[in-house]
């Protein structure tokens, strides 16, 4: 049976979609498994210290260690932000760190 122009076509730009879907499929896992999997922070410590440091070390914003403030406060301020703080949505920080930051920064200063 000849082949029409028409059906090369369909059938190239069909081979090509299932190519491009494919592809684009397997990045959007490779990105939800790198989400779900988070970073590798050793503890609450280095997370303060390369994240928060910039600005509550720097008097840019205000104190949070030895403040005795709960973790619950803390981890509600940094997912939604507060004022010029801002969100550090999942993507940023997974909530096993920032349950390790919470940790840390709750802490008084001597417990180090």
């Amino acid at each position: 049976m000849k082949e029409t122009r028409l059906g090369s076509v369909v059938r190239v730009f069909g081979f090509m979609f299932v190519v491009i879907f494919a592809a684009i499929s397997s990045a959007w896992s490779a990105q939800e498994e790198k989400l779900s999997t988070g970073l590798a922070w050793k503890d609450g410590g280095e997370i303060y210290t390369k994240i928060c440091a910039y600005c509550h070390e720097a008097d840019v914003g205000p104190p949070i260690r030895n403040r005795a403030l709960p973790t619950a406060y803390i981890r509600t301020i940094v997912r939604n932000g507060n004022r010029a703080m801002p969100a550090f949505r999942a993507s940023k920080i997974d909530d096993e760190s920032l349950a390790k930051l919470a940790d840390f920064i709750s802490q008084k200063e001597s417990q180090h």
